[in-house]
C-alpha cells in the first residue's frame, strides 16, 4: 500500500487502490483539523446525531454510563477511522465518545458522506466495508467479553490492535503504542484494574508480551495468539477483487437501457 500523509486515506488504501480524485474526496473530510486533549468528550450519549468525525491524530473510546454508575467502553478508535458510521440513520447519539489521549479530529456533516455516494462508487464500497467491519469488530467484542479468560481478553485485544495498526500504518512492527489506562482496559474487558495490571504481569512473566509504561511490544506474536486462541479472519478484507474490472458507468449504462425500455413499453 502507498505511503500517505492523510491517515483516512491510508486506512481507505487498505481496502481498494485510489484514485486521486477518490484521494482528494476523503481528504476534504479533513479539511477542518481541531486540536483536542486527552479526556475530551467529542459528544455525549443522547446528544444530536448531525455529524461525524475523523481522527487524523490520537485515540478515541466510545462508552456507555449505566444506571449504577458503571462505565462500559465498547470500542476503541485509532487514526485514520471515522467516527459515528453506526448514527448514520439516528437522530441521537447512542454513545459518548472521549479522547483517549492528545489528537486531532475533524468534524464533518452528515451531506458530506452523501457527497461521496454520489461521486465515487469505490469509496461508497469501501465505507460499507467499514461499517460491516465495525459490526464484527463489536460481535467479536461480545464473545470476548462473554467467553475469554482475562488472559485471553486482553491478549486477544492487543493482538487486534496491533493488527490494526500494521494495517493502517503499513508497518509490520510487533511494538507499538497503547495510551489507554488500566482503567480504560478493565472497563472495555469486563475486568478490574487490579486484574488488568496482574494478567498483564502474569503474560510478561511467561515471555509473551511487554509493557513499558505505554509501550507494547509482543516478541513472539505466534505464543500469543495460541494463548487467545486469535483467529484474524475478522481484521482481513480487500475490496480489490469484488472492484477488479467492475466498471460502474457499464451498470449505469444498464439502469438506462432499462429505464428507457420501460417508458417505450
Amino acid at each position: 500500500m502507498e505511503h500517505d500523509e492523510s491517515c483516512i486515506v491510508r486506512h481507505f488504501g487498505y481496502y481498494a487502490t485510489l484514485a486521486d480524485r477518490e484521494k482528494a474526496l476523503l481528504r476534504e473530510l479533513e479539511s477542518q483539523p481541531v486540536s483536542v486533549k486527552a479526556g475530551t468528550v467529542l459528544w455525549e450519549d443522547r446528544d444530536e446525531a448531525s455529524d461525524f468525525c475523523t481522527l487524523q491524530r490520537g485515540w478515541a473510546y466510545a462508552f456507555r454510563h449505566l444506571e449504577n454508575g458503571a462505565r462500559q467502553v465498547i470500542e476503541v478508535y485509532l487514526p485514520g477511522d471515522i467516527i459515528g458510521l453506526r448514527e448514520f440513520a439516528f437522530s441521537q447519539r447512542l454513545a459518548g465518545v472521549r479522547m483517549a489521549e492528545d489528537g486531532v479530529a475533524c468534524f464533518f456533516p452528515h451531506q458530506n458522506l452523501l457527497s461521496i455516494f454520489e461521486n465515487s462508487f469505490t469509496l461508497t464500497s469501501i465505507l460499507f466495508a467499514i461499517a460491516s467491519r465495525q459490526q464484527v469488530l463489536l460481535t467479536e467484542r461480545l464473545v470476548n467479553l462473554a467467553r475469554r479468560s482475562a488472559r485471553q481478553k486482553l491478549a486477544h485485544f492487543l493482538l487486534e490492535v496491533c493488527q490494526r495498526l500494521q494495517q493502517t500504518e503499513a508497518t509490520g512492527e510487533q511494538c507499538f503504542h497503547l495510551p489507554l489506562s488500566q482503567e480504560l482496559l478493565a472497563d472495555l474487558l469486563g475486568l478490574s484494574p487490579v486484574h488488568v495490571s496482574r494478567t498483564f504481569s502474569a503474560l510478561s512473566e511467561e515471555g509473551l508480551l511487554y509493557r513499558d509504561r505505554h509501550q507494547v511490544t509482543i516478541p513472539d506474536a505466534k505464543a500469543l495468539k495460541e494463548e487467545a486462541d486469535f483467529d484474524d479472519r475478522y481484521l482481513i478484507g480487500s475490496m480489490r477483487p469484488l472492484l477488479q474490472g467492475y466498471d460502474p458507468r457499464h451498470q449505469n449504462g444498464q439502469c438506462e437501457s432499462a429505464r428507457l425500455l420501460d417508458e417505450s413499453r
